[in-house]
């Protein structure tokens, strides 16, 4: 059996499955649909699985820097949480339920965004938050890092058109 490389030991979630519109600059509609088959459920509350919160914050980060991709043509590669401020979280996401989330953008320039979005199932908001996020290039303070920088915008624009194929 092969031994995991680092690169193959740091666990990615992708929380965004679909995404139901897009205005760039804007504001974006995501949808997660959370299944019994996802792995940190088992860790999470074995006998009462539900999304962490954690993971309902990530949703909504990462349907912004989709957002954010979008509007700046997919200028940067990395685009990190850097706050998270007013979160509240008001119910549980268990397996079977979709959560959607709704971004709205307060402010997307160079180097720092900020927003403000909720997530609900149904009618019922499960969690509200206001976030910013940083995005840089690593080719920025390594130039010798430009081509991981290209592939991973490659790839970021690669993912887009699953997450929005149905459009």
């Amino acid at each position: 059996m092969r031994r995991a490389a680092a690169s193959d030991r740091h666990m990615k979630f992708a929380l965004i499955d679909r995404i139901a519109e897009l205005v760039p600059g804007e504001r974006i509609v995501a949808v997660k649909a959370l299944s019994l088959a996802e792995e940190y459920l088992a860790d999470h509350f074995p006998r009462f699985p539900v999304m962490p919160g954690v993971l309902m914050i990530e949703a909504l980060v990462q349907a912004s820097a989709w957002l954010v991709r979008e509007t700046t043509g997919y200028a940067q590669s990395m685009l990190l949480l850097s706050e998270a401020k007013n979160v509240t979280y008001k119910s549980f996401v268990s397996p079977g339920q979709v959560l959607e989330v709704t971004v709205e953008a307060k402010a997307i320039g160079a180097d720092v965004s900020r927003f403000v979005g909720f997530g609900r199932c149904g009618e019922t908001e499960m969690v509200k938050a206001h976030w910013s996020l940083r995005h840089f290039n690593l080719a920025d303070k390594d130039a010798s890092l430009a081509p991981l920088d290209r592939r991973l915008i490659a790839d970021a624009r690669q993912h887009m058109t699953l997450l929005r194929r149905d459009r």
